[in-house]
């Protein structure tokens, strides 16, 4: 490829297709965009024939339909249009108030001992930047990471992709939740003092991965009883005697909602290793100067205070 040639696409085509791509219609795409359908449609056209790949179907009932090698460029094209804006707001913005959106991405387990702190940190430092937030599973973020939907992400150092970049926030240790009366809860425990009780897994990728595998390192084949997507769901069900959990995030509480307690009990067999919470961005991003002072805050906020366990 000869970098010094142009593309032979634009970025208003890259627009116009994105817009169609979402809004289901040209009519609609024309709409909001606020152009005539005319000239959506002749975009949308001269991206084909210059790509000489067909992105849509265009069905006269039922609007377009986006063909594969469309989803494939859909990806391509928000990310491309994310970094325009990132370069736009990079040379306009240099010397002045750091200002506008940043959206941020959280594994939901993580959300309440990190995301509180940062964003009223963050907040005080740049108060003309508009901070959004947006729990999912780590798998998820993936996705809207590589779509350009999320500039960066707070996550666990589990099963991420070699297409994301990192920096390291915290470190936590695996630990085993059990009701307060259960007898194996005043001192570290063995897995297979507890492999034949009922397990409650917390099923939200990559946590349930994790667990399970830190099972099998033990030679340990749990009895999973429950599934669940939350953490406080876990607890509820741990602090009610219906099983056990394996968990890395620390509960502030020992009470749950009904007032049940509960015990982080520490793993004896097999001695875990620390998973480390990081913030990670897509490698061929491009960040922008308002996620990098972000980064920047992150790292050296939470670097500088306690562990959390």
């Amino acid at each position: 490829m000869d970098p010094s040639r142009p593309p032979s696409y634009s970025l208003r085509q890259l627009r116009y297709f994105v817009a169609v791509a979402e809004s289901g219609t040209i009519r609609a795409a024309a709409a909001r965009l606020r152009v005539a359908e005319s000239a959506v449609s002749m975009s949308l056209t001269e991206l084909e024939r210059a790509l000489r790949v067909q992105l849509v179907l265009r069905q006269r009932a039922r609007g377009v339909q986006i063909t594969s090698s469309g989803q494939a460029m859909l990806r391509l094209a928000k990310a491309l249009l994310h970094q325009a804006h990132q370069l736009e707001a990079e040379v306009s913005g240099a010397g002045v108030v750091l200002s506008g959106p940043l959206s941020i991405g959280c594994y939901p387990m993580l959300g309440p001992t990190v995301l509180p702190r940062l964003l009223s940190g963050f907040a005080e430092l740049h108060p003309g930047v508009v901070v959004d937030f947006h729990e999912d599973t780590q798998d998820r973020l993936y996705r809207r990471l590589a779509d350009g939907e999320l500039d960066v992400a707070i996550m666990y150092d589990l099963e991420l992709p070699s297409t994301l970049r990192r920096a390291e926030l915290d470190d936590r240790l695996p630990y085993v939740l059990l009701a307060a009366d259960h007898p194996l809860a005043a001192s570290p425990l063995d897995l297979r003092e507890i492999e034949h009780e009922p397990m409650v897994l917390l099923d939200a990728p990559p946590s349930g991965n994790h667990a399970l595998k830190l099972c099998a390192d033990a030679g340990v084949r749990p009895a999973v009883r429950y599934r669940t997507g939350t953490y406080e769901t876990a607890r509820a069900l741990v602090g009610r005697g219906l099983g056990w959990a394996l968990l890395v995030t620390l509960p502030r509480s020992s009470i749950t909602y009904e007032g049940l307690p509960v015990v982080a009990t520490p793993l004896r067999r097999p001695q875990p290793d620390p998973v480390r919470v990081v913030l990670v961005w897509s490698d061929g991003s491009g960040l922008g100067r308002r996620a990098r002072e972000f980064i920047r805050f992150a790292t050296s906020t939470l670097d500088s205070e306690p562990r959390l366990l």
